[in-house]
């Protein structure tokens, strides 16, 4: 866990008491996560029996500060799973602590959830790459992790998992096969790819010769989130899929005008929402091809 001077940001008991708390406002035991990227809180409109709560009235709980993240923890049903979906998630740019980012994922895993879905936003920084392209994240390069800003860091608490997590199966290979698979059932095939995704800290896009050495590391694709949550999700024995939405081309060229702004990225997202939900509802209700199998 992330710690400031000795002392933890996080206490079992604060999870302990968040949990509790929304064990007790809640009917739902929710199997599945879904973590909500930015302009991608849709993606819990079409839920049934559905619970939510603002983070600002869940006890301990950060807030969101981001436009494009509604700040709301939702509740319910897609086909016959229960779920729970964060609509905005937390950042390192937002002033939080690594282990203030990934606080939702120990809740969750205290909460009885077995699978996480994230996604995001993201640059393509692959030539092949086009804006409203969907990624499907094989893997990740952590580099704010290689700097120290790692939710692991500090001491470790058994209760969540073991001191050295292995990532090189972080994302779930069965999961990745299955979406590949309903991709292509619905049409999506042209424009659903897989990558490495790379998180840098942010809030600044990325400087020429910044994007440059991303992709001379092997990196499809960057933004600022998703690897904190992954990396404690794989902590907690939790299986992991990871979609990355493709919003903007990062700039490789210095005689090229155009400029990326946030603003930009929602238009893109919202564009593609309705089928990056098609993909994420269709992959949860057929989840069960992939139970009992270990894929952590």
């Amino acid at each position: 866990m992330h710690t400031k001077g000795n002392t933890c940001c996080c206490s079992f008991d604060d999870y302990k008491l968040t949990t509790e708390w929304l064990l007790s406002k809640t009917r739902h035991r929710p199997k599945i996560a879904v973590i909500c990227g930015s302009g991608l809180g849709l993606l819990a409109d079409c839920v049934t029996n559905k619970q939510s709560f603002y983070y600002k009235d869940i006890p301990n709980f950060p807030v969101s500060t981001v436009p494009g993240h509604e700040g709301c923890l939702v509740f319910g049903c897609v086909k016959d799973k229960s779920c729970v979906f964060m609509q905005g998630r937390f950042h390192l740019y937002e002033g939080y602590s690594s282990c203030k980012v990934t606080f939702p994922v120990r809740i969750f895993k205290l909460m009885g959830v077995e699978t996480i879905i994230v996604t995001n936003a993201s640059g393509g920084l692959c030539q092949d790459f086009k804006v409203g392209d969907i990624m499907i994240i094989k893997d990740h390069i952590n580099l704010p992790g290689f700097a120290g800003q790692h939710p692991l860091c500090g001491p470790n608490d058994e209760r969540f998992g073991i001191r050295f997590p292995c990532m090189s199966d972080a994302y779930c290979k069965e999961l990745r096969k299955l979406a590949l698979d309903i991709s292509a059932e619905l049409g999506y095939s042209n424009f659903v790819r897989e990558g490495v995704y790379c998180m840098v800290s942010g809030p600044n896009f990325e400087t020429i010769a910044e994007a440059r050495m991303l992709q001379v590391l092997g990196s499809d694709s960057v933004g600022m989130s998703t690897v904190p949550e992954v990396t404690v999700a794989k902590h907690c024995g939790l299986r992991v899929f990871g979609l990355s939405l493709i919003t903007n081309q990062v700039s490789l060229d210095y005689s090229r005008e155009e400029k990326v702004n946030h603003e930009e990225v929602l238009q893109i997202s919202k564009m593609r929402a309705e089928m990056l939900q098609k993909v994420v509802h269709t992959l949860i209700a057929r989840s069960h091809q992939v139970d009992g199998i270990n894929s952590n």
